[in-house]
């Protein structure tokens, strides 16, 4: 089995969702499936797995799936980032910029800390916004970023870009 071509063919795309235009990347057919799902961690942690990674901070709420698989597989903690209010004790905040207004992130204040090392994951990276408020937030918390890792880019989006050119930066399927 080719394993990225596998997990290539078990992401369908549904058009107009969730408004017209988009062709949103659906992961739950590979998720369904255990050998895909198993594969996708391996490859998502592979790039990272010397690097004493400490944390995987996952973004809400796809990156929870295979964040926390990924934090299991890498013998690291878990921390959610979430929008605001969601999260149930005090929190640390950053605003981003959309296309048409913002929006904001949280993390609990006491979820990471100076020596942590830190790798950034969710299912998708589209233009990089919330990615990149990630990164500052786990930055502002005195810990570090060994990298990104995501199951999906969207290349045509160029959210690369917008993250800290020093942070190796891993997508496992490239849209």
């Amino acid at each position: 089995m080719n394993v990225p071509e596998a997990l290539r063919e078990a992401v369908r795309t549904i058009p107009d969702f969730p408004r017209p235009g988009i062709q949103f990347k659906d992961i739950t057919p590979l998720l369904a499936r255990p050998d895909l799902l198993r594969e996708a961690v391996r490859l998502l942690a592979a790039p990272f797995e010397e690097t004493g990674v400490t944390r995987v901070v996952a973004i809400e709420a796809r990156g929870f799936i295979l964040g926390s698989m990924l934090a299991q597989h890498l013998g690291a903690g878990f921390v959610p980032v979430r929008k605001a209010g969601k999260l149930p004790y005090r929190t640390v905040q950053e605003t981003y910029a959309l296309e048409y207004g913002t929006d904001t992130i949280e993390m609990h204040v006491d979820a990471l800390g100076p020596g942590d090392r830190v790798l950034i994951h969710d299912d998708v990276i589209a233009t990089g916004g919330t990615a990149a408020a990630t990164t500052r937030l786990v930055q502002r918390a005195g810990a570090g970023v060994v990298g990104c890792a995501f199951l999906i880019e969207l290349g045509f989006l160029e959210g690369r870009t917008r993250l800290d050119g020093n942070v190796p930066v891993h997508a496992v399927l490239r849209f």
